[in-house]
């Protein structure tokens, strides 16, 4: 089905929203407000209280976003059209309900699914609620600046050979450093085997509105794909798209999966932002970027020419094929500073915020909604920045992920899933070696997890979280960030 321009402007959810919020009615239903009448003199004071207005439940001329058949079915069809789709899915819960309905529509219990170990949770809390088996491969990792970035397809062909049961294949694409790995060979690959790729393209929604930008997951060939329409688009935070092709994916088993993991009450005023952000990318789309492409280019010129910065490119390396521009990653080490330091300078002292610090860089994301005001903003802090902070280079003594690596092997000795349910305990660090972990344990750097629930820790593990402690990153995923105590599967006695 191809939708013309002209019917592309429609917008069936936000109209019929619109009408049905002016409709002179006394409301019976859902929600208590009734319609923004009931709202606090707080909520009034600081929001349009107009916007309560809209604030309705499923009424009989807004459909059923679990079984649509009038306008919210009208405005996937349109999104499937403008994001190069068979068929899409509006979602209410963000991408992280995508992403675990993704696994649940192609993993039952026991099945094995091949992902990157530098997956985002969400794909975790998949694997927890299939009971899916994960096969982990390393993404590749630039050890001067400490990223990850994506598998490469060799690791996925080789994981394929030694496990040829696995049901599907999962990647990131892209990192959240904009970072764009082989999908397209990765795509041929996993159908070659009969199995679907998956992919989590959060970051990604735009990739099917320029030439200028990497491709898109579904124009390389993915099966199925989840965009956070939020994150890079105009659609308001929460809402997301999932977008399938081709026959590898059953659909009524992904619906179904959608209604265990959404809300009964999906917000409307969520699904009219997808249905606005549709139409808004599908009629100006390339003009957009193209707009944003030129801010992009023109702070990575200007950045570029700061003494003691450097800004990531492409480096046409394993896992790291295209990288999307505009995604912005400063490496300021070269100032003698943190990147959390340069963050907490930027954001408190020159009114500009990052959207990612790390150890060594700020990463920000430049998009439509960004002025030209703004990137002259951006490169006077870090010129400033420049000229106070500048100290000697910031050296340390980081910890070697691929000595890590090479050193340990990944036991898993149950599904994340049993781990989940197990009876577990905290334990001191000193007493966790040879326990089986129960919970997600990922530094930053490089933001790749060392353990996962079900995995056996090991001294290896453990030694090499304590030097990122020392070294100046963080710990994220565990209960006790300090890295103290570290919760772990009670042992039956």
């Amino acid at each position: 089905m191809h939708f013309s321009e002209q019917y592309q402007i429609n917008l069936p959810i936000l109209d019929a929203l619109r009408e049905c919020a002016n409709d002179n009615h006394a409301a019976f239903y859902t929600p208590g407000h009734k319609r923004g009448q009931g709202i606090s003199s707080s909520l009034a004071r600081n929001f349009n209280s107009n916007i309560f207005k809209f604030d309705l439940p499923e009424l009989p001329e807004l459909d059923n976003l679990f079984a649509p058949q009038g306008v919210i079915q009208e405005a996937q069809e349109l999104a499937a059209d403008a994001f190069g789709a068979e068929q899409t899915w509006f979602l209410v819960n963000g991408s992280t309900c995508g992403v675990e309905a993704a696994i649940l529509a192609t993993c039952n219990a026991g099945d094995k699914i091949i992902l990157p170990r530098n997956v985002h949770s969400s794909a975790i809390a998949g694997l927890i609620l299939s009971g899916a088996i994960p096969v982990f491969i390393n993404p590749e990792y630039d050890s001067e600046l400490d990223i990850a970035h994506s598998i490469t397809l060799e690791s996925v062909a080789t994981a394929l050979q030694q496990h040829p049961d696995a049901k599907a294949v999962m990647i990131l694409y892209p990192t959240y450093y904009g970072a764009c790995g082989d999908i397209g060979a990765i795509a041929s690959l996993a159908h070659k085997h009969n199995i679907p790729l998956l992919v989590d393209e959060a970051h990604g929604a735009h990739f099917a509105f320029h030439p200028d930008l990497p491709i898109s997951a579904l124009a390389a060939g993915a099966d199925l794909t989840v965009q956070s329409t939020h994150k890079v688009l105009g659609a308001m935070t929460q809402a997301s798209m999932l977008h399938v092709q081709g026959n590898r994916i059953d659909r009524d088993r992904l619906s179904k999966a959608l209604q265990l993991v959404q809300s009964t009450s999906p917000s409307y005023l969520l699904l009219a932002s997808l249905d606005a952000a549709r139409q808004q990318m599908a009629l100006h789309g390339k003009s957009l970027m193209s707009r944003t492409l030129q801010l992009a280019a023109e702070a990575r010129t200007h950045l570029h020419q700061i003494p003691g910065l450097s800004v990531l490119e492409c480096q046409s390396t394993p896992g790291f094929c295209r990288l999307d521009p505009t995604r912005l990653t400063v490496t300021v080490s070269g100032l003698g500073l943190t990147g959390f330091e340069a963050d907490e300078i930027l954001h408190e002292q020159l009114s500009v915020t990052a959207e990612l610090p790390s150890l060594q860089h700020l990463t920000f994301i430049i998009s439509f909604g960004n002025a030209q005001e703004d990137i002259e903003k951006l490169v006077s802090a870090f010129n400033l920045v420049s000229q106070r902070y500048q100290k000697e280079h910031l050296t340390y003594k980081k910890p070697m992920w691929e000595d890590f690596v090479y050193k340990m092997g990944y036991t898993v000795q149950i599904s994340p899933r049993q781990a989940y349910f197990a009876e577990t305990e905290s334990v001191p660090i000193s007493q966790a070696s040879d326990r089986i972990c129960a919970e997600l344990v990922c530094p930053y750097p490089p933001g790749i997890p060392v353990l996962m629930p079900g995995e056996i820790i090991n001294r290896q593990a453990l030694d090499y979280l304590q030097q990122i402690l020392v070294t100046g990153g963080f710990i994220s995923g565990c209960a006790d960030p300090s890295l103290s105590t570290l919760k772990v599967v009670r042992q039956k006695s």
